[in-house]
């Protein structure tokens, strides 16, 4: 089984941005970590991070696995092509935030990617990353 976890704008700076929220492990820490779980789940655990939209849409279209893992960051909130791009992508998708959104700013709380994934964890650090590939694989 194949998975990509995609990470979006700013959180390559993980570790150092709000580590009160965030945590002090760097991306890269929890990435390992990640894939150390897919590995134990007998996945493979595919990593992307871009400040870019653009990119982010491409690693979507490009890949051809069974599920996708995507924080999209702050695009969560008013990215329609991020959005379209997932819509039209067959495999399990899930939207993932390490903190949760519904107890920080208003504009957190709207996401215009909800709607077109199989479902949405969000609240638990980096353990949001293990869940949703349990909700992935079905397990």
């Amino acid at each position: 089984m194949k998975i990509l976890i995609i990470n979006g704008p700013n959180l390559n700076m993980t570790g150092k941005r709000e580590p009160e929220i965030y945590g002090s492990e760097t991306l890269d820490d929890i990435n390992a970590q990640i894939k150390a779980y897919a590995e134990k789940k007998k996945c493979s655990a595919l990593f992307f991070q871009s400040n870019c939209e653009g990119a982010i849409i491409d690693a979507i279209q490009g890949f051809d696995g069974d599920g996708i893992i995507l924080n999209a960051g702050a695009y969560t909130h008013y990215s329609y092509a991020i959005s379209d791009a997932l819509k039209m992508k067959k495999c399990k998708k899930v939207e993932v935030h390490m903190s949760n959104v519904f107890a920080r700013e208003d504009f957190r709380s709207k996401s215009v990617l909800s709607p077109v994934v199989d479902g949405v964890i969000c609240g638990f650090g980096k353990d949001s990353y293990m869940l949703a590939i349990d909700a992935v694989i079905g397990r």
